[in-house]
């Protein structure tokens, strides 16, 4: 089965690359900005041409949530013209477009886990971008999955672990944020979850929502604590309210997502975020020795 990648240096795409000898049946092609723009439709057409993919995962996004807020035009070009241009492609050629949204499609004023069912209302620009990249697959794939997640880190890249362990080994003291809740997930467990789920999803025509994050729930201060702890540095964190940490773009107050129907559906157990902090962190340590 053919599988194309784009978005493949970033956080999932990386974790689908360490995954992929466990996956024999798959032949993947990676793919990043060097290799396709999935901004150009006539590049993207020309691709499917060649490669003729059987699946395509869209791991490709811009993720810079604060920088979107006065960079409208390039947050909407990826995030929903981009996607539009991979679900007409995957469409004509009959291939499963899987494309990875966020809970920030949500205002975060629930305070009960969000379902697929419930109503969007995005407040901010890249939240705004997101939604119509869902809605991008809604009205032109043939064959899709959306699958939302929050607060995604990884091995690899810029994310919110590697970001408490370079702060928290050079300052005393850290300050994060204890009134917004959600849950930390693992690209790795992310990644996973789709590989296993194509062979049964490939059979299906028309779009599937699925709500996918790591088990349980914390604040970005219990994450953080989490994360100071298990890597083992000597650095105090304190919790403070958003209003003391002000950003451009507004978060998500509440943005736990209930995961009953992917895990109904294909039958997975999905890991508790605690202790795939733990597996990430053990996976950094032995990458520094």
């Amino acid at each position: 089965m053919r599988i194309l990648i784009t978005g493949s240096k970033g956080q999932l795409g990386n974790e689908i690359q360490e995954l992929a000898a466990a996956y024999p049946n798959y032949k993947f092609f990676y793919t990043d900005i060097g290799e396709l723009d999935i901004t150009d439709s006539r590049e993207v057409k020309g691709y499917f041409a060649m490669v003729r993919p059987h699946v395509v995962i869209n791991c490709a996004a811009y993720t810079a949530v604060d920088k979107a807020e006065s960079d409208l035009s390039t947050a909407f070009l990826i995030n929903s013209k981009a996607v539009e241009n991979l679900a007409i492609s995957a469409a004509e050629t009959g291939a499963l477009l899987v494309h990875v949204s966020t809970d920030y499609v949500f205002d975060g004023k629930s305070y009960i886990p969000y379902s697929e069912t419930d109503q969007t209302n995005p407040q901010s620009v890249y939240g705004r971008s997101k939604l119509a990249g869902e809605e991008a697959v809604w009205n032109y794939s043939k064959k899709g999955i959306i699958l939302r997640t929050s607060w995604l880190y990884s091995a690899f890249g810029n994310n919110f672990v590697k970001t408490m362990i370079k702060y928290g080994t050079e300052r005393e003291v850290l300050n994060v944020v204890f009134d917004q809740i959600g849950t930390p997930t693992y690209a790795k467990d992310l990644a996973k979850t789709i590989l296993d789920i194509i062979p049964l999803s490939i059979q299906h025509s028309g779009t599937e929502l699925f709500h996918y994050s790591n088990e349980g729930v914390a604040s970005w201060f219990d994450f953080a604590v989490k994360v100071i702890a298990n890597a083992g540095i000597n650095c105090k964190v304190k919790p403070i309210m958003t209003k003391d940490f002000p950003s451009a773009a507004p978060r998500p107050c509440f943005s736990v997502l209930n995961k009953s129907k992917i895990k109904e559906v294909f039958k997975i157990e999905i890991p508790y975020w605690s202790d795939s902090v733990n597996d990430c962190i053990q996976r950094l340590k032995l990458s520094t020795n």
